[in-house]
Parts: structure tokens; sequence; C-alpha cells
């Protein structure tokens, strides 16, 4: 038997063990941090504080898992030593500066906010420096995206553009790469830190976590970087092979943190004049040397993959090749499919409150805008009783779309007094009917495309591939993003109009051929009427449809005549909806030579030539059902004139029906509901036209009563 102290001692040893094991991990990390550190500055800062070793395993193959589930581990031995977030002020603004100019590069800009605002925890500033195509595409995006805690700032790039033209440049963001050293001038005085973001990052990490580097910063650091992964600066990948000056390997600008009031107090704008690498070759000090994992550079020559040995070790992947996706790398696979996770990621789910962080407007005398849901707009949704027949309704007519307007580059001419832009709008089930418009329409059109994120992959990759849509330049496409179960018909067509650049709109539908010559027909026909006065007139095109899917299409109104003699063409719905375009008097149409005027009539809904500056759609009208009636009652209560053009004509051709309209016809509900949005709709007209609008009302009634 033991004594009876044994077992306390041996119980008391065991407890001391516990607490020198606990502290040892506790602890013993920091401290090894804390030499390494010491050991990073001492060597300077050209020194990479990782061995260019590899550390991948033999198979190639990277460790754990960069899972979009739950929070990024770091490894051991280089990871480590990042600063702690928990040091940072909970809910603390973080400043994040980019540079960014034209149709391209505003589409990369989305993929990496969406990849910074998975990860984020605190709110954020986004000081976008433009030219004057992003920040119309930007503005509205982010206007339109409402992610709470998050706020935009704009700035004219024109205006600093003429501080760095002057520097010899080959790199292939051209010059408006070179506008990061002109940040300290074009940010707010009262800025002191940002970071600074290339449009080609994707983060693998909360960004708070780069942000805490600031309070590593010694009171002679500046600026923070990442050491240039590859031999570029080092002079020899070629004969005659001459980079600017640099320490070392030199540093790689696409993700930089910068003190500005210190460079501002140092006197930046005299020191940059011979770009980072330079300054930073005569004035080292001014570097704290970031770990490589916060900018892993996939560039051609790239030694990135000596920086990491598991995905838990990523930070900040930069695609900062010409190359992109197509760069060689042991693991572009991998990073590829991290890429194209953010780059087809529903955008609608980032709309998420931050917890513990509560969205605060921004004060008054701020120029900056919140993009978070108005209060307003939070109130009406609550109001919203889900067990009304109608939710569906109300709630789409509610919700706020993203829109990303000329999705693709736009090259259009000027444009004359008398020029036509078709307006239409579709979804992913009709993009096959894009080639086919195209051939028909050489002039400009303002496309409105309700696409999921997923979807505009496909969208884009559909036109690359297609030699009739990727020889056009004058077509803009504008992605509403997908939301809610209803089609939001005329929210489309309203995006499309007010994108419009021409004096005239032909406001049509994606499943209408025009006549080969309708383009020029329609010019000569404004200019001939001279409608560029006071004058409100609405140029009817007659429409007409086709049963079969394969039309030798009329090249004139003789042979559309011929046609519809033989019953190969039909008028417009003549058999489920006549009084759509009846008042448009097809027997006049077929011996007219010269425009003629017809009068408004319930349900009339005939496709029009109107002025750009024509009343906007009523954007309650969502699904299938009377969404182009109402427009056309808009135009007549406010005087518009119809005028039927004798040689116009535009043709349906068929296809599947579409989801709403089988509801329409199937569900009593539906239409109860579209009656309910036609009688407020007369309401309204009530309230805005007074007794004018009484002949709508009554015309309503009696078609009803008829029906």
């Amino acid at each position: 038997m033991l004594p009876r102290g044994r077992p306390r001692a041996l119980g008391a040893a065991a407890l001391l063990l516990l607490l020198l094991l606990v502290g040892f991990f506790l602890f013993g990390r920091d401290l090894e941090c804390e030499r390494r550190e010491r050991g990073w500055r001492a060597e300077g800062p050209g020194f990479l504080p990782y061995p260019l070793t590899p550390h991948v395993p033999p198979d190639g193959r990277l460790r754990g898992s960069a899972s979009l589930d739950g929070e990024l581990t770091w490894d051991h031995n280089r990871s480590a030593c990042v600063p702690l977030r928990s040091l940072q002020p909970k809910c603390e603004l973080l400043h994040v500066a980019i540079v960014c100019a034209g149709y391209n590069s505003s589409r990369d800009v989305i993929t990496l906010v969406k990849s910074m605002l998975f990860y984020r925890k605190n709110p954020l500033h986004l000081h976008l420096v433009t030219d004057d195509v992003a920040r119309n595409i930007l503005e509205t995006l982010f206007h339109t995206w409402m992610v709470p805690a998050v706020r935009v700032s704009f700035y004219n790039a024109n205006e600093f553009q003429s501080q760095v033209s002057w520097i010899p440049n080959t790199h292939y963001s051209g010059l408006y790469g070179l506008l990061k050293l002109v940040l300290p001038d074009a940010l707010p005085p009262d800025l002191a830190r940002v970071i600074v973001l290339d449009t080609d990052i994707t983060f693998a990490s909360d960004i708070a976590e780069l942000w805490a580097f600031f309070a590593h910063f010694s009171d002679k650091q500046m600026i923070g970087l990442v050491e240039n992964q590859s031999n570029w600066y080092l002079g020899n990948l070629w004969k005659n092979h001459r980079p600017w000056p640099a320490l070392g390997r030199g540093f790689n600008t696409g993700v930089i943190l910068l003190r500005l009031d210190r460079l501002r107090e140092a006197g930046w704008e005299q020191m940059w004049k011979d770009i980072f690498n330079a300054v930073i070759k005569e004035h080292p000090g001014l570097v704290l040397l970031l770990p490589c994992i916060w900018n892993v550079q996939l560039s051609d020559h790239t030694l990135a993959e000596h920086c990491y040995s598991e995905a838990s070790d990523l930070k900040v992947i930069h695609w900062n090749s010409p190359k992109k996706l197509r760069v060689k790398n042991k693991h572009v696979q991998f990073f590829r499919n991290l890429y194209l996770t953010f780059l087809e990621y529903d955008g609608n789910l980032l709309r998420r409150e931050l917890f513990g962080c509560p969205s605060q407007p921004p004060p008054r005398a701020e120029q900056p805008w919140s993009s978070s849901f108005s209060p307003q707009l939070q109130q009406a949704l609550a109001q919203l009783d889900e067990e009304d027949a109608c939710f569906e309704f109300q709630q789409q007519w509610l919700t706020v779309h993203r829109v990303h307007l000329t999705f693709l580059p736009l090259d259009l001419l000027p444009s004359e007094a008398h020029d036509v832009t078709l307006v239409a709008q579709l979804s992913m089930d009709r993009l096959q009917m894009l080639e086919a418009l195209c051939s028909h329409w050489p002039g400009p059109m303002s496309l409105a495309l309700y696409l999921t994120d997923a979807e505009t992959q496909q969208f884009l990759r559909f036109v690359e591939a297609s030699m009739v849509l990727s020889a056009r330049s004058n077509v803009a496409y504008h992605v509403v993003y997908r939301e809610g179960p209803l089609y939001p018909v005329n929210h489309l067509r309203n995006v499309a109009l007010a994108q419009a650049l021409t004096s005239y709109v032909f406001l049509s539908d994606i499943d209408f051929l025009p006549a080969y010559s309708l383009y020029g027909y329609l010019r000569a026909s404004i200019k001939q009427l001279d409608l560029g006065s006071q004058r409100k007139v609405a140029l009817v095109v007659p429409a007409f449809e086709s049963p079969h899917y394969r039309l030798s299409f009329p090249t004139s109104k003789a042979e559309l005549l011929a046609l519809l003699d033989a019953g190969s063409l039909y008028t417009f719905r003549y058999d489920v909806w006549p009084r759509g375009h009846a008042p448009t008097d097809y027997a006049r149409w077929r011996e007219a030579r010269a425009p003629y005027r017809v009068q408004w009539a319930a349900n009339y809904e005939p496709y029009v030539v109107v002025p750009r500056e024509c009343p906007r759609y009523d954007s309650r009208f969502v699904g299938f059902g009377w969404n182009k009636v109402a427009h056309i009652v808009e135009l007549d209560a406010q005087e518009y004139e119809f005028l039927v053009l004798p040689e116009a004509f535009t043709i349906h051709m068929p296809h599947a029906p579409s989801l709403d309209i089988s509801r329409f016809r199937s569900s009593p509900a539906y239409r109860d509901c579209l009656q309910a949005l036609k009688d407020e709709f007369h309401q309204d007209l009530s309230r805005r036209y007074g007794a004018a609008a009484l002949k709508y009302l009554t015309a309503l009634q009696q078609s009803r009563s008829s029906a």
C-alpha cells in the first residue's frame, strides 16, 4: 500500500506538468514569433522570411482545404506569426483602395469584392479610383447591391493621370496601374491607413487579418509589401532585360498597406518619382515586409509555390499575369477553383448584417454612401403578409436587384439626331435568340439580361464563342441579377431603356425579329416626320407571328403579305389576344402608303418607337400579363399620338412558353393578383390625371364585362 501522501504528490506533479504544457502551447508560439520577427527585421526589408525551398509534399498535392464553410487554419512554421485579429477593435472600419478602369476591370472588381465580403467580419469603406466607364458601372452596382456595413467613395482617375503619364511603362495594366503612387494625394487628407489592392486579387481569408499588420509597423515604416515572387527585378530573365532598380527581388504592389499620414509627412509626392521599388531601394526602412502568403503571385516565372505547403496557408491569391487563369503553376487548378467559386457565387447571399456590428449610415457631411437597405424598404418588406395570396407579387416588386451595367465592352459611334436603339430584355432560356436578332438589327441595342451569377459566366462564354455576337461592339448588355420567384419584366425594360444613348428607342421583345430594313426605315421615317420637335409621337411597328420554327423571313412588305395570305404568318396573337393589337388596323395597313393615326383602345399593346425620355414602365407588373398594356396607357395619358408605319413590321418567333405564362393560364389566384395590380394602377392614374383617367377605368370595365 502506498503512503497516504503519495497520491497527493503525484496529483500535484501531474497538474504542474499539465500547466507547463498549456503554457508552452499558449506562449511558446508567441516567443518563437517574436524571435523570428526580430530576425526578419535584422535582415532588412529585402529578406524573404520564408526560405525559397519547396515545402510542397512529394506527391505535389496541397494538404488541407480552403473550405468556404469555415475559418482557414495557419501552418505552424510560417503562418502562425500572423498578427492576432482579436487585438483589433471590434467593428473597426477598414479602408480599401482599388484603381479600376474600363469594362473588364469592373468585372474583376466584383469577384475581388465577393471574396472580401465572404470572409470579412468588419465594416468596409471602399475607395475606388475609376475612369468614367468604371464609375458608371460600379456606382450602380454597389447602389443596388445594398450590402450592409459597406461604404463606397469614388475618385476621378483622370484628375491624376498627368502625374504618372511621364513614367515609361510596358505593364499590361497600363497607365492606371501607376495611379497607386498618387493615393496619398488622391484620398481624403484625414485618412491615415488604407489597404491597396489590384483588381486581380482573390481573398482566401478575412481582410481584417491583413489590416492587423498595421499594428506591427515601426515608427518609421510607411508601406507594407510582399516580396516579388519571381526573378524579374534581378534583370536576368533574357538578354538586355533592364527592369526598374529594386532591392533584391523587389516588391509586388498587388497588395499594399499604406500609412498615408506618414507618407504625406515624409513628402511622398517628391519621393515616388522613381516608382515604388526604386524608392524602396533608396529608403529600405520605409517597408514592413509582409508574409508572402498575403500575396501569392501566379505570374510567369513565379516562385510562389515555395511560399506555402498547405491550402490553409493561403491568404491572398494574385493573378498577376496577362494569362490570368491560364497561367502555369503546379497547383493552378486549386487556385482556379477558388477563383471560380467567387466568380459564380451568388452575390445576393452577401447581403448579410455583420454580427455585433450594426450598420450605421455615414455622417451627412460625408460624400460616400452606404449600400445598406433603406429603413423605408426594410419596413415595407417587414409589413408584407406571407399568407397573402399575392405575397410573391408584392415581394418581387419591392426586391432591389443588383444591376451590372454594360457587362461587356461597348463602343458606340456618335449617334445622329434621328438614330434608334432597340431595347429588349431576356433570360437565360432566350439567349439563343441573340444571334438572329443581331443579324436583323445592325443598329445599337440595349439589352437587359436576367441572370444568376453563374449564368453570367455562361453568357460571357456564349458571346465569346459566337462570331456574330463577338463582332458587335454596339450592343450594350446589362445584367440584372436574378432574385425572387417572378420575372421582373418591366424593371428589366426600364434598366435597358435608361441606358439607351440615342434620341429614339424601339421598345421590342427578344422573341421578335424586326424586318431586315427596319433600322434604316425607322431612322428615315423619324427624319421625314420631323419628330425632333416637341410633338409627342409613338410610331407603331405592326407585329406578326410565325407558327413555324423555320421561316423564310420576308425581305419586304409584299413578301410578308404573301406569307400572310398563304397562312404561313398571322397577325400577332390573333387567336388568343386579338384586342392587344387590333387597334393597329391590319386591314388598313395592307393598303397603306403613308403613316396613319390610330386611337388608343383598352388592352392595346403595340411595339412602338418613342423618344428616349418617354415614360418608364410600371415595375409593379411582374411575371406575365398587362406589363406593356400599362405602359401604352401611360403614353396615351401623356397625350402621345400613335402613328402606324406602313412599311414596318416585326415577327414573333415561336418558343416554349415561359413559367410565368404557364402560371397565368393555370392559376386563378395568379390572375386575381394581376387584376388587383390593374385596379391599383387605375387608382394611381386617377390620382395623377384626375378626370382624364376615367376613360381608362371605363374601358377596363367594359372589356372585363365583354370577356
